[in-house]
């Protein structure tokens, strides 16, 4: 059995980063890439992968990605899933295991292989899900609308309201930096 890990949330500069393995125990038709399916399809999808499958999430929230740094919490994370999910072999998307024995990896694996496109939906989906409940505690900073990620409307918010519980601070947005005196 193959176990396929992904994760969402690596980029934003708010919110959690969510982890995901998977074991298919069942075909799932119409999986790919979170990234290259509508929102509504995702939904969908993730449905039924959480019907036809075995799976593990690992949520660190941005106060973690702060104290740990984001390597950590993505070896941390990949560890728990090798702990959680008892499976013949792990495939990682990506090029790097993050020091974490016992998982291969391949780039563009969440487009190319079932499990690890499944993974890659649960923790979209999670992910999406999660922070929009989040931007219903914190509505000035629209979050449902960008989900987090450094776009130019979400730089403007936090120019005019701060940075919100959510946000990780030790990720540095050009756009925010004091302009330098050389």
């Amino acid at each position: 059995m193959l176990c396929g890990i992904d994760e969402a949330g690596r980029g934003p500069c708010a919110g959690d980063l969510v982890m995901a393995g998977c074991i298919l125990l069942d075909p799932v038709e119409g999986l790919n890439d979170s990234k290259k399916l509508s929102e509504k399809k995702r939904e969908e999808l993730f449905e039924l992968i959480i019907k036809s499958s075995l799976y593990h999430v690992v949520k660190f929230s941005p106060k973690q990605i702060d104290s740990d740094g984001i390597s950590k919490c993505l070896a941390k994370g990949l560890q728990e899933i090798l702990t959680c999910l008892d499976a013949d072999e792990y495939l990682f998307d990506g090029n790097s295991t993050f020091g974490v024995n016992g998982l291969n990896t391949m780039i563009k694996a969440d487009g190319k292989i079932a499990e690890v496109s499944a993974a890659s939906i649960i923790a979209k989906v999670t992910h999406d899900r999660d922070i929009i409940k989040e931007s219903k505690k914190y509505p000035q900073w629209e979050f449902h609308t960008h989900k987090g990620y450094g776009t130019k409307k979400h730089v403007e918010l936090i120019k005019k309201h701060g940075y919100s519980p959510i946000h990780r601070m030790s990720y540095k947005i050009k756009e925010l930096r004091e302009p330098s005196l050389f």
